[in-house]
């Protein structure tokens, strides 16, 4: 059993911000990458919280992100935000969008986010999450350099694409978070594994030759599985079209990969829908959601999507978290 150290999420926070700068990440950038790998953390998906800061400061060093990029806000059209990111990490683009998207649902009962020339967003959950906090219904949709083959294809041509939807609760939190990616498993979880030198489970990835295997390193050379088949694969284009189409950023073909020193900027891109639910239930939604939720918790065993996240969520706030000893060293290092 792998060495862990707990550490508060304000712990966490602080010490991904002073390794993020520390690598020459501005202030500015390296706080709402702080936050979100905090709130990562505390949701349990450690494989993107501070396993992943030192990926993020070797490509600052390497130029594969500008850590001191300073994304540009326009609004071409009513309801409409527009962030270019400027090769800058995705969460300060986010992050600026959302000052301006938040307000703008608010006021017209839907707003839409385009941010284009960014990097990796790490759990898409995370900002739609925080619509969710804000009283609006989120849907968010983020690209990814290609590692999903089409339907009666072998070579990829989209990337692990997620998909995620956020919905309000009484108590200001999200009453159902959904995110998943369009291939049955993640792939910073294929990464994770060949970090660490471990199989993964047959039905993860292809090697080059579209045969299934437990090496992650001839998985990640290959491709990644679809979930449930074409119907991941539908769910991958639809989310291409969304974040990458509909923004202006790159393709999965064109974008580099989010791994590895090498391809420059990935120019990848995110979208998000943020609607208010009063503007179109007439006042009836809290009761519907309400109702909904009650229908699968009531049930022995049922449980939403986000239910698991939630409870990491509410135990971190309390008791911290356990972060990889091994972890924890490399991320130390950058100071």
């Amino acid at each position: 059993m792998s060495a862990t150290e707990t550490l508060t999420l304000g712990e966490i926070e602080t010490l991904a911000y002073d390794a993020l700068v520390a690598a020459g990440t501005a202030p500015e950038s390296a706080r709402p990458l702080a936050v979100a790998t905090a709130m990562t953390e505390a949701d349990g998906v450690a494989s993107h919280g501070l396993a992943y800061v030192p990926i993020y400061a070797g490509h600052v060093d390497c130029g594969k992100v500008d850590g001191k990029a300073v994304p540009v806000l326009s609004q071409p059209r009513p309801g409409v935000v527009a962030v270019d990111a400027a090769t800058g990490f995705a969460h300060a683009a986010i992050d600026k969008g959302f000052e301006t998207l938040i307000p703008m649902a608010r006021e017209q009962g839907v707003a839409v986010l385009a941010v284009k020339n960014s990097y990796n967003c790490g759990v898409l959950g995370v900002h739609t999450q925080r619509l969710a906090q804000a009283g609006l219904l989120g849907f968010g949709f983020t690209n990814a350099p290609a590692s999903i083959a089409p339907s009666g294809g072998a070579k990829p041509v989209l990337g692990t694409n997620p998909i995620s939807i956020a919905a309000p609760g009484a108590d200001g939190e999200a009453l159902v978070l959904i995110d998943q990616s369009a291939s049955t498993i993640a792939k910073s979880e294929v990464m994770k594994h060949s970090r660490e030198g471990k199989a993964v489970p047959e039905g993860w990835v292809l090697d080059v030759d579209g045969n299934p295997t437990t090496d992650p390193d001839a998985g990640l050379k290959g491709s990644m599985v679809p979930s449930g088949g074409y119907k991941g694969v539908g769910i991958a284009l639809m989310v291409e079209m969304m974040a990458s189409a509909m923004t202006g950023a790159s393709l999965g073909t064109e974008a580099s990969p989010f791994s590895g020193p090498v391809g420059g900027p990935p120019k990848t891109g995110q979208f998000f829908i943020a609607i208010d639910p009063g503007a179109t239930s007439a006042g009836s939604f809290a009761e519907r959601i309400s109702t909904l939720v009650a229908s699968i918790r009531d049930q022995d065993g049922g449980r939403l999507p986000g239910d698991g996240r939630a409870k990491a969520r509410a135990r971190a706030a309390t008791e911290g978290v356990a972060v990889n000893s091994a972890t924890l060293e490399k991320v130390r290092a950058l100071l």
